[in-house]
């Protein structure tokens, strides 16, 4: 495809949640910090919601990368459409615990116990991350509530982070879930990137997929990118991934204007600029091209 033509060893713009491209920006970089702050505090409940496609399954994956094996156990349960016996049944394969399949619940929740309580003496936190949290039925709902019921004295023997979309917000304020809200100490919203950051962004995910060329997207076609998927990372990641198509079926060498309207023409729910909104594209950034590709080369040590 394009990568011998613009000089890169692989696709930067891919839509899966690779955490070598996780961007140390905004509200990211504050959700993370939040996230494993929290946790290693003991927290019990955490929660990060935000937008579909703005990065919270990179995010979890980006945290379970950061813990420390050695001071903690994690438990990963990327589609929590469970029944509450399911979402057991799951945790136990997570911390690795046998049991017959038609075990009794109540024996299955014993065995989780024993094995929390055996990870907490070898002074180990356990943590279960849940994606699509909104997905999660509300008796299993209460079931992950009764699960953190399990604690020591001292400390909590299971944190709950839940990743969900804006729906998350709107089940949790129901009235019967409020014993569940009430045990959420951290809650954090993801955020689209901003127009300041974008132009960071992209020569990011450039530089990590190995392009150490001149500045590739003109500035007129980073802010018309910006406008076009209002700063959310995965349609961001859809448009330029296109947009060197284009370029390279043309035998660019740089990313322009035109080329965003034509990415645009050709997906879904992307509706391309204005012929008016054309000619001022370009002033709002062009002095941030060259600072946030140096910061990115920066951060990644380059």
């Amino acid at each position: 495809m394009y990568l011998k033509h613009f000089d890169m060893q692989e696709m930067p713009f891919a839509i899966t949640p690779d955490t070598s491209y996780f961007y140390s920006y905004g509200s990211y970089q504050e959700a993370l910090n939040v996230l494993l702050v929290a946790l290693r505090s003991g927290e019990g409940f955490i929660k990060i919601s935000g937008e579909v496609g703005t990065g919270k399954t990179l995010l979890c994956r980006k945290a379970l990368n950061t813990l420390d094996g050695d001071d903690f156990v994690t438990a990963y349960l990327p589609n929590p459409c469970l029944t509450p016996a399911g979402l057991r049944m799951a945790l136990a394969d997570e911390l690795d615990i046998k049991y017959a399949r038609n075990m009794g619940q109540h024996r299955i929740l014993s065995l989780i116990n024993d094995r929390l309580i055996e990870l907490n003496a070898e002074g180990k936190q356990v943590v279960l991350f849940l994606d699509e949290a909104q997905a999660l039925p509300d008796d299993s709902m209460e079931a992950l509530r009764l699960l953190t019921n399990l604690e020591t004295e001292k400390s909590k023997l299971l944190q709950v982070v839940l990743f969900g979309q804006p729906e998350l917000d709107e089940r949790l304020a129901q009235n019967k879930l409020r014993q569940l809200r009430q045990r959420i100490t951290f809650s954090q919203e993801l955020e689209a990137i901003d127009i300041n950051g974008i132009a960071g962004y992209l020569a990011h995910r450039l530089l990590v997929a190995g392009y150490h060329g001149k500045p590739l997207f003109k500035p007129n076609a980073v802010e018309g990118l910006y406008y076009i998927s209002r700063g959310v990372p995965r349609v961001i990641n859809v448009l330029a991934h296109k947009m060197l198509m284009v370029a390279y079926g043309q035998g660019a060498s740089t990313i322009t204007l035109q080329h965003l309207q034509l990415a645009a023409e050709d997906t879904d729910g992307a509706i391309p600029l204005p012929a008016s909104g054309l000619a001022r594209m370009g002033t709002a950034i062009v002095s941030t091209m060259g600072a946030a590709a140096a910061a990115a080369a920066i951060s990644l040590g380059a």
